[in-house]
């Protein structure tokens, strides 16, 4: 077994990630590690927040070449398709167009160093001016082409209301293991000329942009209300529990930790995954996806918190030569690439793969990409009408004569929270 570790380690060198977004959560640079973005109410909550508040987001990441880059940043406004509205930066930002980070710390402690950066928005060089859609792009030199990372930020003026619930599917085939998603909204005083062309409704499930779900067309128009419970429509893979691994402490193993050895790099062991894609639901808390950067050993985890490299293998009940298994969680954007990809150990029957992550508690979960290129998120993991998920709802509303769509109501849904 030792060997066989020795040989991976050898074997998987980090590899440069496939084509990014530029309008997509996405990292440009393979020495940029733990990126976090979320409301500061909440810590790793959805990245939103409400114009004209006092509320923030705090965007947090590391850069593992240490000393001092030279960062800086801006925010775009998009629709609600996540193209850019091509409006001036005079129409949707207050005061500057761009600024530079200069908040930033080096690593203590750790074997692995870093610097470590940190933005709160909106602030006052760069703070938003209309509701919608914006992606935060931080960029190096100065230069909006030499791309580090992009985030999606949120930015709500509420106008609407929205009301919620699931149910089990309307299809007898898919109701042990579908969410079926029924809302209602009330646009009031809202002017509203057109229902289907003015207003749109993206439901995403835990916050992963691509299980999202478009709604512009109501099933019942009743006054200012709209009724969306067709029942072809909304209809999620229920999905299973994460899995999850706790590197809290470097000093003992702890959940689904095997074995941990510590000399010039920390490397972390976990247990044998198996595949689930045949068991029976077993309740189990999970992060719904999310990872929390945490180090029980030090005194503050941004800065001492250690880097691992951590071993995932995978008992597969499907043969590499139907597919390959991937590995994502909220920790690499749910990016299927070559730092995610899983490779097939012949002498073990498993499939492996090392990642580097920074220490703390991540959710992660298994995506099967057959040879056609189809990703399957149920394949190794299964689908539940039980599962606990959340929903986000984001309606967006194009005032008339207006060139830019505003985000208008959210909701969030716990399937948990009756």
């Amino acid at each position: 077994m030792k060997k066989f570790y020795t040989l991976l380690l050898l074997s998987l060198i980090t590899l440069g990630t496939f084509a990014q977004s530029a309008y997509d959560n996405s990292v440009f640079r393979h020495e940029i590690k733990s990126v976090e973005f979320y409301n500061t109410a909440k810590k790793a909550s959805f990245p939103i927040i409400t114009l004209g508040s006092t509320e923030k987001v705090l965007l947090t990441f590391d850069n593992l070449v240490g000393g001092t880059q030279n960062y800086s940043y801006t925010i775009e406004h998009c629709d609600a398709d996540w193209n850019s509205s091509n409006l001036s930066t005079l129409d949707y930002l207050q005061n500057y167009s761009d600024d530079r980070i200069t908040d930033y710390s080096y690593s203590t402690n750790t074997t692995q160093k870093f610097t470590h950066y940190q933005l709160r928005l909106p602030n006052v060089n760069i703070a938003p001016k209309i509701p919608g859609n914006y992606i935060l792009k931080v960029f190096e030199d100065g230069d909006q082409s030499k791309l580090v990372i992009t985030r999606r930020l949120y930015v709500v003026s509420p106008k609407i209301s929205i009301n919620a619930q699931m149910t089990p599917s309307n299809d007898n085939s898919t109701r042990q293991t579908n969410q079926k998603i029924n809302f209602t909204l009330d646009y009031g005083t809202l002017r509203v000329q057109n229902p289907s062309g003015d207003l749109r409704t993206i439901i995403m499930q835990n916050a992963r942009s691509e299980t999202a779900i478009l709604n512009n067309q109501p099933t019942y128009i009743r006054g200012t209300q709209l009724e969306f419970s067709d029942v072809t429509q909304n209809d999620f893979p229920g999905g299973n529990e994460f899995r999850h691994f706790d590197t809290r402490s470097l000093k003992l193993n702890s959940i689904n930790i095997l074995r941990i050895y510590r000399d010039t790099a920390n490397t972390v062991i976990l247990t044998t995954d198996p595949d689930l894609g045949q068991s029976a639901y077993i309740t189990q808390y999970d992060l719904n996806g999310n990872f929390y950067v945490l180090n029980q050993d030090g005194v503050d985890p941004r800065t001492d918190a250690d880097y691992a490299y951590m071993y995932f293998t995978l008992a597969a009940k499907r043969s590499p030569d139907e597919g390959t298994p991937y590995i994502v969680g909220k920790f690499n954007d749910y990016k299927l690439d070559e730092n995610s990809k899983m490779r097939y150990d012949a002498a073990n029957n498993k499939f492996a793969a090392r990642l580097f992550l920074k220490q703390g508690v991540y959710d992660y979960t298994y995506v099967w990409v057959d040879k056609a290129g189809k990703a399957d998120d149920t394949a190794l993991e299964g689908s539940h009408y039980e599962t606990e998920n959340d929903y986000q709802f984001l309606v967006y509303y194009r005032p008339p004569g207006a060139r830019w769509e505003e985000l208008i109501g959210y909701k969030l849904l716990n399937t948990a929270q009756k």
